[in-house]
């Protein structure tokens, strides 16, 4: 019989280049107490997670201190409860808030913005804040794309962007919103953009820039695919299968942004 192949590397060395749970060891027919600890640490955080207060009101003061002009508004779902066992509510806006935003859409406009909790709070007042700041001039570079409307919704799932969008009569919405918490990453943000929004449009018809935080994707570089792809988006008319992320073709700007972790000078895609 042939002596086994030796690795040309240990199991444990893939711990320094992954968050994922290998080469934990084991104490008799479980695991170590090290590893079992961490493990439930990694849980509690997750679903703290998902049932994280929403502060709405500071988010949308944040947002006008960057010379926004936000509009809140809730879904149909009455509480947190209500949201996690009902998923379709917190796709439909409340009637009040389809009222508050047709008294707002004055006109059409290319481009809305919608920041909604989804199912990580935690994500959204992480990183939403430092996002949109590093977005805001990739949008205004170039062929300027001016957004129309910036929307705070509570109890959202991210199709009630459609609704939004459609209410607002955007060409196309951009929905960040709190992905669905893992183990390690209970504070992951997504980005979902849907050309032509309206109630009953499916992922394949929209492009997702997902994992935002501090082990996954940058803000600057996050920015530069979502810009990329709303230009792309609008000019092409069409978001989701039909529409490639091809924004790796072409070098980010060097714009000044915060990175998740820190800062940086240089700019470096479902769960609701």
């Amino acid at each position: 019989m042939p002596d086994p192949v030796v690795p040309a590397r240990a199991t444990c060395d893939l711990r320094a280049a992954t968050p994922a749970r290998v080469a934990l060891g084991r104490s008799g027919a479980s695991l170590p107490t090290g590893p079992l600890l961490d493990f439930t640490l990694d849980h509690a955080r997750a679903r703290d997670a998902v049932h994280a207060a929403f502060d709405a009101a500071r988010l949308v003061a944040e947002l006008r201190e960057l010379g926004l002009a936000p509009a809140e508004v809730m879904s149909r779902a009455v509480d947190r409860g209500e949201y996690l066992r009902r998923p379709d509510l917190g796709r439909r806006l409340d009637a009040a808030s389809a009222e508050v935003l047709a008294r707002t859409a004055t006109e059409p406009g290319r481009l809305a913005i919608v920041i909604g909790d989804g199912l990580s709070p935690t994500a959204v007042h992480a990183h939403a804040l430092a996002l949109i700041k590093s977005l805001l001039p990739r949008l205004a570079a170039e062929d300027a794309v001016a957004i129309c409307h910036v929307v705070v919704a509570s109890g959202a799932r991210v199709a009630l962007g459609d609704e939004i969008g459609a209410i607002l009569g955007a060409g196309m919405v951009v929905m960040l919103i709190g992905e669905r918490p893992g183990l390690s990453a209970p504070h992951s943000l997504g980005a979902y953009l849907t050309f032509a929004p309206k109630p009953g449009r499916t992922d394949a018809e929209r492009n997702c820039v997902s994992n935002i935080h501090q082990g996954g994707l940058s803000y600057s570089e996050a920015a530069h695919k979502i810009a990329w792809l709303v230009r792309e988006g609008l000019a092409r008319e069409v978001t989701g299968v039909a529409l490639k992320d091809e924004s790796a073709d072409r070098a980010p700007r060097r714009i000044g942004t915060a990175s998740p972790g820190g800062t940086e000078s240089g700019a470096k895609m479902s769960s609701s």
